[in-house]
């Protein structure tokens, strides 16, 4: 099925560039917007690794999706990362490695860290549609939650899943369909269900999806 989202106004200079990490892209990522998402349905451009986690991690705005992304592209390159932690580009230009495996790690070592680096602090452009811009400051990126403040809705959902021994997926799915407002009903789902079978957590989502639907007409 083609989604017919509008694609958001892309900057001359960002031409052909993902608004998530800033790299070369020819892709196009589809959010759609559910009843509690404080923007509309929209399109960005996007590389095929952020496509890819993006359709994993929607959460509840785009926003949330591209720290969401953001998180995840660190997550996955830390050892590009760790690079620049352990070496300057001096130490590593002047090191004495000499095996082939570790000689081409000193040729190309730094250059994989400034790509992973650069892909993970990124800053997306302002998002308009057709001239109208998206009202991003109004949005609290940040997120609280009985009483604790995160730096988003995917780090929360980070920790009570490692405090709680919870699915991470299924409460970022359970997230997605609920939005922010509701949490704590994501976590409780999530909780009851945490022996539950992966058929049985996706008719739960499919069920709850339905829900939601019937609530908004």
């Amino acid at each position: 099925m083609s989604l017919d989202y509008p694609l958001v106004d892309i900057p001359f200079d960002k031409r052909h560039t993902c608004w998530f990490c800033a790299e070369p892209c020819d892709r196009v990522f589809h959010y759609q917007a559910q009843t509690y998402t404080p923007h509309p349905s929209l399109a960005v451009p996007s590389c095929r690794e952020c496509l890819s986690l993006a359709k994993r991690f929607p959460l509840t705005s785009i926003w949330d999706c591209h720290q969401a992304v953001k998180d995840e592209l660190m997550r996955l390159h830390k050892k590009h990362l760790a690079i620049g932690e352990n070496w300057t580009e001096q130490e590593l230009a002047e090191s004495e490695f000499s095996c082939k495996i570790l000689e081409g790690f000193k040729k190309s070592g730094w250059f994989m860290y400034q790509v992973a680096k650069g892909r993970a602090t990124a800053k997306p452009w302002p998002l308009s549609i057709d001239g109208i811009m998206l009202d991003e400051q109004a949005y609290q990126l940040n997120f609280q939650f009985d009483g604790l403040c995160f730096s988003s809705i995917a780090k929360a959902i980070e920790h009570y899943s490692q405090m709680l021994g919870l699915d991470k997926h299924f409460l970022q799915q359970l997230t997605a369909i609920v939005g922010r407002a509701r949490f704590g009903y994501a976590i409780r789902l999530s909780r009851l269900n945490i022996a539950a079978s992966p058929k049985v957590k996706q008719q739960i989502l499919l069920d709850l999806q339905n829900e939601q639907l019937s609530e908004a007409r």
